[in-house]
């Protein structure tokens, strides 16, 4: 039910089943296939997102027109929401890494739900201060770690944002491509290749094709957190 799958959105699961249900009438759901455009950078905003089912690639792109990925968002995700708080145009580019299903809120039903429900406008806040921390995390690492480190900390942010963690394992079933992950750390496919396969040799990730394995999810963290 579009309800049970609601209440699982962590900024929604505080709700009763009446706002639920309320929420429920809200959205509508979009679909866009692999590869296409969500949200365009510098566009007015006037929609919110929940990831139903997919990946989508947040990304900019710097002064000498290469892409810049700021984060790879899955399931019961959030995003779009900036532009509706504040006003401004779109800070960034949305697209389908692969066929997703959206579920979609009019700027005009969000807002009301964050003036009239408490617990909605503080779980938006703590998911904003999640993402402020892992921004700050990940400036740290491109301005004063070295390659190796810089590429732990971008699978290390994948397996929190679209991987399934269970008993100390995550298990990442779309790895992103290896120019994706390069842009993510600000490094090249070449050096993501050469360390992903160091990873390998240290048992720190198991490959299997696009599917990645962290046997010791904690260790990981520690090293790369």
């Amino acid at each position: 039910m579009l309800k049970d799958f609601i209440s699982s959105v962590s900024i929604f699961e505080n709700l009763n089943d009446t706002v639920l249900e309320e929420i429920s009438s809200l959205v509508s759901t979009r679909e866009y296939p692999k590869g296409s455009m969500i949200i365009l950078e510098e566009e007015f905003g006037d929609i919110v997102f929940i990831i139903k089912q997919g990946t989508v690639k947040i990304t900019r792109v710097n002064d000498e027109g290469k892409e810049v990925i700021l984060a790879m968002l899955g399931e019961m995700e959030v995003f779009g929401e900036m532009a509706i708080i504040d006003g401004e145009s779109r800070s960034a580019n949305a697209l389908a890494q692969e066929n997703c299903e959206l579920l979609a809120i009019s700027s005009e039903d969000f807002l009301n739900l964050l003036k009239n429900h408490f617990s909605v406008s503080l779980g938006l806040m703590a998911e904003l201060a999640k993402r402020l921390r892992k921004s700050d995390q990940h400036i740290e690492a491109l301005s004063l770690s070295d390659a190796e480190h810089r590429i732990g900390v971008s699978i290390l942010n994948l397996a929190e944002e679209i991987g399934v963690i269970r008993k100390g394992k995550v298990t990442i079933e779309n790895l992103p491509f290896q120019q994706d992950i390069a842009n993510m750390s600000g490094t090249s496919r070449e050096t993501v290749s050469r360390i992903l396969k160091i990873f390998e040799d240290r048992q720190l990730i198991l490959k299997e094709g696009h599917k990645v394995l962290i046997p010791d999810y904690l260790f990981f963290k520690k090293s790369f957190g």
